[in-house]
Order: structure tokens, then sequence, then C-alpha cells
């Protein structure tokens, strides 16, 4: 398993984030998580002489910063990588890393398994596919999305950038996920309307295994949270929060082939065919809500409109990739 984990460890380190030997390499881990982040260390160790472990208690939430000397460090290296179990994707700690010059590669609630697996996918038709549909939503001004269960949501995306997460951080200041392949954007605030059915998993809960979660939105909060047991621990997360909580803070749409609903966020939200919505902290999409929380559920089988151009029908992607 270890050889496995260097293995996909080196593609990480190197494809994805082009690591140098004479840059510096900061692996920021929790207990959970150690043997990933030692496999990571340990690569990094052969790449350049400037690598360093840093081991944190597990967070409580995703979106939640890690202590402050460690959110100093991680902005005087070239490049930061954090297997974690909480995300850490949606911090001041890793925007700010990433406005010093770092290339960083968030791994909120990677597995082993997940490592192994997604890293073997190429991340080259990955790139090439997320950067096709993020020029579309680029133009677009309103996105709709559809699925047989009845979600129906407008989300006006006018003006907004999409951000390509390929899985290739070889920019200086540039982060994004490992495994990656997801083109998402925050949706104007305030303006988001419909009804959503959250059916494959969500981030922190997992796989949907009662009813599918029905999210009604109204001007761009989700109003009420209904289904099953999963549906009660959204809404009781979200409600700690209060209303900025509730903020509809993303959409997205999965382009990794390699990816499948695991119940494990950080992979869930990649699978190619599938869409997902966030809640809660928008602040690294550009947006005003920074509050301490962020979590995306993901949904099958969508159909998906930008403006009047269908770009995918019950899962599969239309557009020539």
């Amino acid at each position: 398993m270890m050889d496995d984990l260097k293995s996909a460890a080196q593609t990480a380190l190197t494809a994805c984030l082009g690591l140098k030997k004479t840059e510096s390499l900061m692996i920021l881990t929790d207990d959970n998580k150690l043997n990933i982040g030692k496999a990571l260390y340990e690569v990094g160790q052969t790449i350049t002489g400037d690598a360093l472990l840093i081991v944190m208690p597990p967070a409580d939430v995703n979106g939640q910063e890690p202590p402050q000397p460690i959110a100093n460090l991680m902005q005087k290296f070239d490049v930061v990588v954090c297997p974690t179990t909480k995300s850490v994707t949606h911090t001041d700690a890793k925007r700010n890393a990433c406005k010093a010059g770092a290339r960083v590669a968030t791994m909120p609630g990677i597995t082993e398994d997940i490592m192994i697996r997604t890293l073997k996918a190429d991340y080259n038709a990955i790139a090439e596919r997320t950067l096709k549909l993020s020029a579309l939503l680029d133009k677009g001004k309103v996105a709709r999305i559809t699925t047989p269960l009845g979600t129906d949501i407008t989300l006006p995306i006018e003006g907004i950038k999409p951000i390509s997460s390929t899985g290739l951080v070889l920019e200086k200041g540039k982060g994004g996920n490992l495994p990656s392949g997801e083109s998402f954007l925050m949706p104007e605030e305030g303006k988001s309307q419909g009804v959503v059915y959250i059916d494959a998993a969500v981030a922190v809960i997992g796989k949907i295994e009662s009813d599918p979660i029905k999210v009604s939105v109204q001007d761009g909060y989700a109003v009420s949270i209904e289904g099953g047991k999963e549906a009660d621990q959204l809404r009781e997360t979200l409600e700690k929060f209060g209303k900025p909580g509730m903020n509809i803070a993303e959409l997205g749409i999965g382009t990794n082939d390699a990816a499948q609903i695991t119940g494990q966020i950080l992979e869930d939200e990649k699978v190619m065919g599938t869409v997902h919505v966030a809640f809660g902290n928008n602040i690294s999409m550009g947006g005003t809500h920074d509050v301490g929380v962020h979590i995306d559920g993901v949904m099958t089988r969508p159909t998906v409109y930008i403006d009047d151009q269908k770009i995918m029908e019950d899962g599969k992607i239309l557009i020539d990739i």
C-alpha cells in the first residue's frame, strides 16, 4: 500500500504540482491522514532537500482555519500540499499562501484508496475538458439545472469568472484540489431561485443513504432542507452559522472520468456527469460570505443549460470533449 501511495504522491508532486529540486515543500496533514502525509513528504524529500511535514489535530468542520502559526508558515513555501480530514480549501490560510506565491494543493477527506486510484487519471485530458466547460460558463448569463428527481434551479452567473480546477497547479500563486476535475463558480449572490434534490453525497455527511435532500432556494439562500437523516444533518450544520451558512456559494460541474461516488466529497464532486452546489463560504470565488463552513452537495443525472444552450443531458456532457 505504501508503495502505491508513493507512486500516487510522485504523480501529485511532479505531474500535478511541478515540484522542482530548487523549491521548498510543505506537507500539512492531520492525525487521521498521516500515512498520506508521510508518503508525500518522503517522496518530496527525494525531489527537494527543503521539505517539511506538519501534523495538526483534525479540524471540526470544513473551512475551519488552521492554527495561526501554521497559516503563517504556509506563506513561506513554494509548494504546499494539504491532505487533511476537513477542507482548508476555503480558508484565509490557503488564500494568503497563494497570495504569497505558493502553489497550494488541498486534499480534504482524501483516503488512501482515492489517492491511489484517482491520481492515475489523465490530467491533461481532464484539464482540456474542464477549460472547455469553463469557457461556456464564462460566456453565460444564467445557468439552469434540472434532474429527474425534480431539481429545477436557476443561478445567475453573468460577469462571474469560472474557476478551472484541472489538477494541474503549475503557476505561482495558484491553488486547487487533488484529485481534481471540475469547473465551478460563484452564482450571483442573492439571486438563485428554485429547488435542488441532492441524491449522491454531501460533504462531511457522505453518501445519501436515505431520502434525497430537498433544498428550496429563494433569493440566493436555502430556506428549507427536507428529507431523511442526511437532510437533518445538513440543516443542523448550516444553521449553526445563521443565514450566511445558507448562502448558495457555488455551482460546479465534475470532469474527472476516473472519479466515482465514494462518500468523500473530494472525489464525489469531481465525478464526470455530476453537478454540485455548495452552501456557505464563497470568499475564494470572489464573494462576500466569509463564514466558517462550506458544504457541497452532489446531484446525479443533471441536465444543464447555459442560457439557451444545453451542455449536459441526463449526466452526459454534450460539448465536444
